[in-house]
């Protein structure tokens, strides 16, 4: 498995502006969390799809590749800080429903 974090820089107010992906060997997103600049979050797995977030139908490109377009600043991060957002903000939102 991979992870990722991805800055989005752009001015939707609809759209995230943090990104964290885990992607498996083929590069399929297996996991999502999306952060707005609003405090709103989104998620993802192969079975649930929460506030709009959804899992890419497509490989994820290498971060090289999502590197080249100038309003994305990925990075590639550990599955320890993947899991602290995933477990935090899905947490958070669940028990808030």
């Amino acid at each position: 498995m991979k992870y990722l974090m991805i800055d989005w820089i752009h001015n939707f107010s609809d759209e995230p502006i943090k990104i964290y992906s885990e992607i498996d060997e083929q590069r399929n997103e297996i996991r999502k969390v999306e952060l707005f600049r609003d405090g709103k979050i989104g998620y993802a797995t192969e079975t649930i799809e929460f506030g709009g977030c959804r899992l890419s139908i497509y490989p994820i490109p290498e971060i090289e590749e999502i590197a080249t377009d100038p309003q994305f600043k990925p990075i590639e991060i550990t599955k320890e800080e993947f899991e602290k957002v995933w477990q935090s903000r899905v947490k958070i939102e669940c028990e808030n429903i």
